[in-house]
């Protein structure tokens, strides 16, 4: 056992019993396999779903290169494929037969409709998948990026990548001698880092989105097509919609200008979500969310920036960069909010050299050993120092107010209490940023006091809040003086109906000044800032978004 799965854990290679064979051998078709076949590469489109009846299949990451490895074998009764077979992006490793033998092959439409019909063994399958993706993430399988970790690209792109749970490693040109000779080879000078490889793909410095197109991340759009609904945002709220008017039957298409997860994927630990006694990172949470989106129809789109919202001729017309657009009958606004900067000098040059705003694995591994600051006294601020505590010489805690109680969950406090690698410092405030190209340190004041001095940090990750993300709406729908949106009984009457649509009644709870577009999560006016209300939200949503439209007169037909 040991030999044909070194790498197994969490249920990344489970075996099949002889009735979940079956039931595969009879949707799929035999198929012999020859000693060296190779049943898919890396950066192909999505595969066939390889069951091993007899044999064994090698998943080989840089397959045909110096840094090739065995990741995983998948004897009698194990099968091979990861998330990208759900989802429908490119394979990220190639699968080698080493031993001759015999296997069951489905393809991905067949493997979906077998999934739907057999809940034991779309459990199964799901649930090794998903391990599977930890496991290449784990890894740094993949893709690989190239470039200077003082560059802004490459800091751009390992967080697009990140963001988006895609396997990859990242090759520093400042530290790895075979990062320049892996260049060298593929003619590529270092001014054209960052480098983007994928299977026989090269990237030269692209764009996120041209990224996101070459694995597949977006999904085509068509003008003709309506939909029944659009919800922009994928954060949790965007993501408990979705997968709940999916699940109900409607046409869903998910927008999001950055990643699915939104600020909850930047956690490094929830713990007080139901469900999940030891807690879940923000990124696997989205991550098994999307797959659900994904089993249940959701087409997603990321990354896909939203310019406007209109309405012409009945439909809701979300307008998207590009001149893209899409229509529904219904639209959720969840783009919740983005993160507030500090209001210090030199911040710009230290944005992503040591100022950060989400405390992931990456952005451990960039400080690791260093000292580091934490500034706010919210959860996610906590979260980030628990977690940073475990990988950095020091923690530094700022907190604008008298004590942590005020505004964090009391589990956290216990935590920063108990961890003697975080000091806590109330009234406290960051007055300068000091470095040269990454950042060094910082000046604090003891705001009670007027007091300063300067800690050693090579990292500053801030937690301060967040306004919301509507300005790309401007006056589609009714906002509070901050401009988060308005809902239900907070509307007034001067509130209603800009569009002139028509709406002889009181809006739903979650509904908007514009009748059939709703809003949920932390972008609406007076939210609970937590993840599991913005779930809440986003399934209530939908149960609203039903009743509006049985309320329709004339509802023209759907075009599928």
């Amino acid at each position: 056992m040991a030999a044909e799965d070194p790498f197994d854990r969490g249920g990344a290679f489970p075996r099949l019993d002889e009735e979940l064979l079956a039931v595969l051998a009879e949707a799929g078709e035999r198929r012999a396999l020859a000693d060296g076949e190779i049943l898919f590469r890396a950066g192909d489109p999505s595969s066939d779903f390889f069951v091993v009846v007899r044999g064994r299949v090698a998943i080989v990451d840089g397959f045909g290169s110096a840094a090739e490895r065995v990741i995983g074998v998948h004897g009698e009764g194990r099968f091979a494929g990861e998330l990208s077979l759900m989802s429908g992006q490119p394979a990220y490793n190639t699968a080698v037969v080493r031993e001759a033998g015999e296997a069951i092959v489905l393809s991905r439409a067949e493997l979906q409709r077998v999934i739907a019909a057999n809940q034991q063994l779309g459990d199964l399958i799901l649930t090794a998948f998903i391990a599977r993706r930890a496991l290449l993430i784990g890894l740094g399988s993949g893709v690989r990026l190239i470039g200077s970790h003082l560059s802004p690209d490459s800091r751009r792109l390992r967080e697009f990548l990140t963001r988006n749970r895609i396997p990859h490693s990242f090759m520093d040109l400042e530290t790895d001698a075979q990062a320049d000779e892996l260049l060298r080879g593929l003619s590529i000078s270092p001014r054209e880092t960052p480098l983007v490889l994928r299977g026989s793909l090269a990237l030269r410095n692209p764009t996120n989105r041209e990224v996101a197109d070459a694995l597949s991340l977006r999904a085509a759009s068509s003008p003709e097509q309506v939909c029944d609904t659009v919800v922009v945002g994928a954060g949790p709220a965007g993501l408990g919609a979705a997968v709940y008017a999916a699940s109900e039957g409607l046409s869903t298409v998910l927008v999001d200008s950055v990643a699915v997860g939104g600020q909850a994927s930047t956690s490094s630990r929830i713990e007080n979500y139901l469900g999940f006694p030891a807690g879940i990172s923000g990124s696997e949470l989205a991550e098994r969310a999307i797959v659900q989106a994904t089993r249940f129809g959701v087409r997603s789109a990321v990354p896909e920036t939203c310019s406007a919202l209109a309405f012409e001729d009945g439909y809701h017309v979300v307008e998207l960069e590009g001149e893209e657009r899409l229509r529904a009958r219904t639209v959720v606004l969840a783009t919740g909010a983005s993160y507030r900067r500090l209001s210090v000098a030199r911040l710009d040059e230290f944005e992503g050299a040591g100022v950060y705003y989400a405390a992931t694995q990456v952005e451990a591994q960039m400080c690791a050993g260093q000292p580091v600051v934490v500034v706010g006294g919210a959860n996610s601020a906590g979260q980030a120092a628990v977690f940073l505590a475990q990988h950095v010489s020091r923690v530094q805690l700022l907190v604008r107010g008298g004590d942590l109680a005020a505004g964090m969950s009391r589990y956290l406090v216990d935590q920063i209490e108990a961890t003697p690698g975080i000091e806590l410092h109330c009234r406290t405030e960051i007055r300068e940023l000091h470095g040269d190209g990454a950042l060094a340190a910082v000046t604090v004041e003891e705001t009670s006091t007027g007091a300063t001095r300067t800690l050693d940090a090579g990292a500053a990750f801030v937690f301060i809040g967040a306004d919301p993300c509507t300005g790309w709406l401007r006056d589609a729908v009714a906002t509070d003086d901050d401009g988060f949106v308005l809902t239900g009984n907070d509307l007034q009457l001067t509130h209603l109906d800009p569009a002139g649509d028509g709406r002889q009644r009181a809006p739903f709870p979650l509904e908007t000044s514009r009748p059939g577009v709703f809003a949920v999560g932390d972008v609406r006016s007076g939210s609970i800032k937590r993840v599991a209300s913005a779930v809440g939200e986003g399934a209530m949503a939908v149960r609203l978004m039903h009743q509006y439209l049985a309320l329709l007169d004339g509802a023209r037909p759907i075009e599928r």
